[in-house]
């Protein structure tokens, strides 16, 4: 893989080989999206890409999604996640993404249909937006995004970002509707009122909904302790 004096780059693919290989395809958007997050925080870092990339396999082999589109797009789908960060929320990540895929999949040796889908998958991904996921790739990363999102991985997640913002541990003595994102009361239980807790309805695919229904379960079951410890109730 090379980058041009433009910015796009340049995939060797397809040139030695013919019909050029899929999973050599996934491999370079693999090499290419882990560049983009040499300054990610880490609770949109490499490592919660490559959790979805997993689930999106698990769920996508079950949904009969086109997987070499689901995996690329599933490494895709945060590179435009620390502008985001670096610009306190100001702009959408999903649109940013986009714009930064764009060129990393010009020269694939796939379809526009599908370099446009892994461009919708990408746009499609985020839980505050009003532009929905319509493909079955598009609708298996959302709820793959989702689901690192819930559960035991989903609180360790909401705290880690809680501290990245310099947000304090909970504030009682404010509705959460009442916080403003990226600032001191952006804590873990403000994630879990204004966002987590909702997750769980706007699945997509049979399997998202199956496996979202348990790490369901034990978010709420934490949040219901973590409230009553915080007050010296337990």
């Amino acid at each position: 893989m090379t980058i041009a004096a433009s910015g796009h780059y340049r995939c060797p693919i397809g040139r030695n080989s013919h019909p050029p290989s899929e999973d050599a395809v996934v491999a370079f958007i693999r090499r290419a999206a882990r560049q983009c997050f040499s300054d990610a925080r880490g609770s949109h870092d490499w490592d919660h890409t490559l959790r979805v990339h997993g689930l999106c396999r698990r769920i996508g082999t079950k949904a009969g999604a086109d997987m070499p589109v689901l995996e690329a797009a599933a490494y895709l789908h945060d590179i435009g996640r620390a502008d985001q960060d670096h610009a306190n929320g100001s702009l959408c990540h999903a649109v940013r993404g986009a714009e930064r895929a764009r060129p990393i999949i010009a020269s694939l040796p796939l379809d526009d249909r599908r370099k446009d889908n892994i461009l919708h998958c990408v746009r499609a991904h985020r839980f505050r937006d009003d532009h929905p996921p319509v493909s079955v790739e598009a609708r298996v990363l959302f709820d793959a995004d989702k689901l690192d999102a819930i559960g035991a991985v989903g609180v360790a997640r909401a705290y880690l970002f809680a501290g990245e913002v310099g947000a304090c541990l909970h504030n009682p003595d404010l509705p959460p509707e009442s916080t403003r994102a990226y600032s001191r009361n952006d804590t873990g239980y403000r994630e879990f009122v204004i966002k987590l807790a909702k997750i769980k309805e706007r699945m997509l695919t049979e399997e998202g909904r199956r496996l979202a229904h348990g790490r369901h379960a034990f978010m709420v079951a934490f949040f219901e302790q973590f409230v009553q410890e915080y007050g010296g109730n337990r």
